[in-house]
């Protein structure tokens, strides 16, 4: 307080100490005292110092680097008020000792207070990385945990330094100079606050505008603010789609459809695609049947190949419409993904979202060829292109195989397997006995190129005629001798010479057996042989030579009606 006897008293009455006290008492009645905030006056700027005039006997004078911005100007002028910080009022080589930059920490650390009594909001700077997180300076230096810096882990907290944020204090203690920010609380109200604005708008049918906050390999999830929603892959596009991220970034912002939602589990599912009109709506006059259409093979499967006509829309070129050629066994054979291929369109299911197209049918219909080039009867060549249990396909032409049943291979010979008698690569000549253009069918036979023996069987054979062959097969009736190529006759067990027991060990393939001929059937081609009948024959000569002359003369007869009717059918 300031003493009343000194006030009145002239300045050379008074002492250096009574004056000191009395300027000092005079100063803390305005608020001036030592290590505190005051403000004075700029008087003088220099290079390295600025003068400031607190009202006290002597100025102040500070480094002028504390005035500098963080890009090295000074914007302060002469005359300029400043609050400095009053360290001493003692001088120090006839100066007072003042601070800028402390008064500025303690400005800052009162409003830190302020902010802190009244749970407000601060504003700092980002300045630098440290152990466990980051330095801010929100007028002083402040610690920002790592776990508090997002709503999510910050995989790369360099990339923040520089960023102005807000922050709420979690911890502050002024006598320790230890402060704590949060910016991840302020978020998670943020994000509350939103969420329930967003429910009062969410509803299924709804379009809403959001952020993709994450994508995975099933779809990308969208912050629809303040809750998330998944827009699964599925609907993202009409079209063919490998991954989310061909379509999508992280950051991109999106307009989504709300196809379902859960008002207790949150649970939001969107689509991006049902906001576009559907391709397939109007796929059945843009792609009628018949027209010939182009696009892009996306993908290949053992029984086609997918053609992408437009987003949205693909084709199915089916194995059995690539090629007329049937011998391709996978369409990668001929297609690749990627290739631009034309088609016509056979079919169109909008109901189940397909379309059937061909390759084949640009080109010309092999079978539109065959009857003209190969009738039936014609004789054709070729080669053994495949062998099965039932014949041999023989390549006629490009795209045409013609089977060779086995039944059509020989008129006698006894053929178990078509591998016995053909290998890949032969040459085979072959008579065209039928086509099927229908149902791609040629039908080839390789004994039709020779007489069927059985038609002139008679002028060669006749009954009581004593015959010779080899056997070629054995039933539980009897066995089969083979008197010429395509002609057998049956030595029935009642006729065999050896009958009754083990007789099959006695007659093994090959054996060259005598037999007589008792019956001949041309029709039903069947002969039937007696074993017996020529042994009872060997045993009487005269009886034998007059049945030899007698069948002679039976074969003379028919051979001469045989030629009869055929002169009169000349004659006719």
């Amino acid at each position: 307080m300031i003493d009343p006897n000194l006030v009145d008293l002239p300045l050379d009455q008074i002492s250096d100490d009574q004056f000191k006290g009395l300027f000092n008492s005079y100063m803390e009645e305005k608020g001036v005292r030592e290590q505190s905030v005051v403000q004075g006056r700029v008087i003088l700027i220099t290079d390295e110092w600025v003068t400031v005039d607190i009202s006290y006997k002597a100025e102040g004078l500070i480094p002028t680097k504390e005035f500098r911005t963080p890009e090295g100007e000074i914007t302060l002028k002469l005359g300029d008020l400043v609050d400095v910080y009053l360290d001493q009022m003692e001088e120090e080589d006839g100066q007072l000792v003042l601070s800028k930059e402390k008064a500025d920490l303690m400005k800052a650390w009162d409003e830190i207070s302020k902010a802190v009594e009244k749970d407000e909001v601060v504003k700092g700077v980002v300045t630098g990385r440290v152990k466990g997180g980051l330095s801010v300076d929100i007028g002083v230096k402040a610690f920002l945990p790592g776990s508090q810096v997002d709503l999510r882990p910050v995989k790369n907290l360099d990339k923040l330094i520089g960023e102005t944020f807000d922050f709420k204090i979690i911890k502050f203690n002024k006598k320790r100079g230890n402060i704590v920010l949060s910016r991840r609380a302020l978020l998670e109200q943020e994000r509350e606050d939103k969420r329930e604005e967003t429910i009062q708008r969410l509803q299924i049918g709804a379009i809403m505008t959001g952020q993709i906050k994450n994508i995975t390999d099933y779809g990308a999830f969208v912050d629809l603010g303040g809750i998330d929603g998944l827009l699964h892959i599925t609907d993202m596009s009409w079209g063919r789609m490998a991954h989310p991220g061909e379509m999508f970034n992280v950051g991109d912002s999106v307009e989504v459809k709300v196809l379902k939602f859960d008002p207790e589990t949150q649970r939001v599912s969107l689509g991006y695609k049902q906001i576009r009109p559907d391709p397939w709506e109007e796929a059945e006059y843009k792609y009628p049947v018949g027209s010939i259409v182009r696009g892009k093979v996306v993908s290949i499967a053992d029984y086609g190949a997918f053609v992408e006509l437009e987003d949205g829309i693909e084709g199915l070129i089916h194995i059995s419409e690539l090629t007329w050629n049937k011998r391709i066994k996978h369409p990668s054979k001929l297609l690749n993904v990627a290739d631009e291929v034309e088609a016509k369109v056979l079919g169109v299911d909008v109901d189940n979202k397909r379309i059937s197209l061909g390759r084949r049918q640009l080109e010309p219909n092999p079978w539109d060829l065959v009857e003209a080039q190969y009738p039936v009867g014609a004789v054709v060549t070729g080669k053994v292109r495949n062998i099965t249990d039932f014949g041999v396909f023989v390549g006629i032409d490009e795209g045409i195989d013609g089977l060779v049943h086995i039944s059509d291979m020989s008129w006698g010979s006894r053929i178990r397997h078509p591998g016995d008698k053909y290998k890949k690569g032969d040459d085979v000549e072959a008579r065209v006995l039928s086509i099927d253009k229908e149902n791609e069918r040629f039908s080839l036979g390789v004994k039709q190129l020779s007489e069927d023996p059985w038609y002139t069987v008679h002028s060669r054979f006749y009954t009581g005629q004593i015959v010779g062959g080899k056997v070629v097969h054995r039933a539980d009736f009897g066995f089969f001798v083979e008197l010429e190529d395509g002609v057998e006759g049956l030595v029935h067990v009642s006729e065999m010479v050896s009958e009754g027991g083990d007789w099959k060990d006695l007659y093994p393939d090959g054996k060259d057996v005598q037999a007589q001929i008792i019956h001949i059937d041309a029709r039903d081609r069947k002969i039937s042989l007696s074993e017996k009948g020529a042994t009872e024959r060997s045993d009487d000569p005269e009886a034998f030579a007059q049945q030899q002359r007698s069948s002679s003369a039976r074969l003379g007869d028919v051979m001469g009606n045989l030629k009869q009717k055929l002169g009169d059918k000349g004659q006719g």
